[in-house]
């Protein structure tokens, strides 16, 4: 009977513990300790539109209306990077790519216009002071051979000059035939006149004016029956046996060129063939409007087959082999204006922004000077979308604070405690930070800052926000009046 008892009396007690086991863990009330060991570790909550302020216990943001975010401590690294998870990364449209040994070949390309070579114009002047008798070139643009016939020219005040010059020579006195000869050359009488002088024994008063090389007549200064002075030009004439093309360069490829570079241009005009030149000079001055710097090339143009005003591509015609050097896809590197950063993929959903030094780039790759090594996984694709995530936004490296300049923030309100480093304020809505009406702590720079106020003063004050101190006062006055 006894022992019925005891039997009777331990399994109440057995089922009984077993209820109230059930019971809590029904009602959560009992948790197992490796669920506890398994626990995420809350390091700070912060709003992820300001990464940079940090909260110690959760809540509402008083920058946004919503709630502040977790950062646990398996996020943090000691690198400074973020971890984001596969799901994310595909999500995100993340791509990778490897930090390459590559030969870049910077080839030069850049489009030019054929123009005169201004070193191959002649003027061609009248030789005295005279009529244009008769003008066998009439129009500008006419393309004339060497020693054809482009004017005659009658030159009346030769005639006397010419006649005491055949009187002289009568005389036989050689001594003053030369001289006589000589002062007709000081009247810029050409030889050929001279020598029909000499051959005919009379005056020649008619002078037929020559092109001197084969071109086109750029100017035409000139009209039958027009009188000419001495020196005056009459013609202008341009050859094409070589011309110039003025190319405009970006300040990136100033390396690319040097006086005496080899080029190749190839026009529309003729498909399939190529002209050779040389850079003749690199032009001094940078052109303003489109800051571009700006070469000369003479090419040749034996057939003048290149016409003034024909557009040409041109290419340089030897390009030397530059060593390998480190190299990623154009789109991985992240330019900020003051620097440029990579983000590194450092495995298992890592990243870590890293600062580099880019260099020249070519065929969608970059130049990489430092801060990389070869084998090293860059982010090519999604990583701005990573930048955006507020996870990631407090990892990436910020510009120095010594150099930055804060954005300063008005508001009114009331003063409710004072110490020497803060001041406690019941401030009105600030809608640049979109903050609500609110009781808060402000951070002084130094008690000085508040000797002009006490509790219970209304104010009117300026602050920074500081991602160590918070919101910081910079001005702190009274004011009169209502607040609004």
């Amino acid at each position: 009977m006894k022992t019925s008892l005891q039997l009777s009396l331990l399994a109440a007690t057995v089922a009984v513990a077993a209820a109230a086991g059930y019971y809590a863990g029904k009602h959560g009330h009992a948790v197992p300790a490796s669920a506890q060991a398994s626990e995420r570790k809350v390091l700070y909550w912060y709003d992820p539109m300001m990464p940079g302020q940090r909260f110690d216990k959760p809540g509402k943001s008083p920058f946004m209306d919503m709630d502040l975010v977790p950062r646990y401590a398996d996020e943090a690294t000691e690198t400074g990077g973020v971890t984001v998870s596969a799901r994310q990364q595909q999500n995100l449209g993340i791509k990778t790519a490897g930090v390459e040994r590559k030969t870049l070949s910077y080839q030069f390309d850049a489009f030019a216009t054929v123009t005169t070579d201004e070193r191959s114009v002649q003027i061609i002047p009248a030789s005295a002071n005279g009529v244009v008798e008769q003008l066998y070139v009439k129009a500008p643009q006419q393309f004339v051979k060497k020693g054809e016939a482009l004017a005659r020219l009658w030159i009346p005040e030769w005639t006397a000059a010419q006649q005491e010059y055949l009187a002289v020579r009568k005389l036989g006195d050689p001594a003053l035939s030369a001289s006589a000869r000589e002062r007709l050359q000081l009247q810029f009488m050409p030889a050929e006149v001279i020598r029909q002088v000499e051959r005919s024994g009379k005056p020649q008063t008619r002078i037929t004016v020559r092109a001197k090389q084969a071109g086109y007549i750029n100017k035409l200064d000139t009209r039958e029956g027009a009188q000419v002075a001495a020196t005056a030009p009459l013609f202008e004439i341009a050859s094409l046996e070589s011309v110039w093309v003025v190319i405009d360069y970006p300040q990136a490829q100033a390396q690319a060129l040097a006086a005496g570079s080899e080029i190749i241009a190839r026009a529309d005009s003729w498909p399939g063939e190529t002209f050779r030149g040389r850079v003749s000079e690199l032009l001094p001055n940078m052109e303003t409007t489109t800051r571009t710097l700006r070469a000369r090339i003479v090419l040749d143009n034996p057939d003048a087959k290149l016409k003034p005003g024909m557009y040409l591509n041109v290419t340089l015609a030897n390009v030397q082999p530059r060593p390998a050097v480190l190299a990623i896809p154009e789109e991985a590197l992240i330019e900020t204006g003051s620097e440029s950063r990579v983000l590194v993929a450092t495995g298992e959903g890592h990243f870590t922004p890293v600062n580099v030094i880019a260099g020249r780039a070519e065929n969608g790759w970059v130049e990489i000077k430092q801060g990389l090594k070869e084998g090293d996984k860059v982010v090519t694709s999604g990583q701005f979308l990573i930048d955006s995530e507020a996870s990631l936004r407090s990892a990436l490296p910020q510009d120095n604070p010594a150099t930055m300049q804060k954005m300063e923030y008005q508001g009114e309100g009331v003063v409710d405690a004072l110490s020497e480093d803060a001041v406690t304020l019941t401030h009105q809505p600030i809608p640049a930070l979109n903050w609500g009406a609110m009781t808060m702590d402000f951070s002084l720079p130094s008690p000085a800052d508040a000797q002009r106020v006490k509790v219970g003063d209304r104010v009117m004050f300026s602050f920074t926000m500081d991602e160590q101190e918070g919101a910081v006062i910079t001005h702190l006055m009274p004011m009169t009046g209502e607040m609004k």
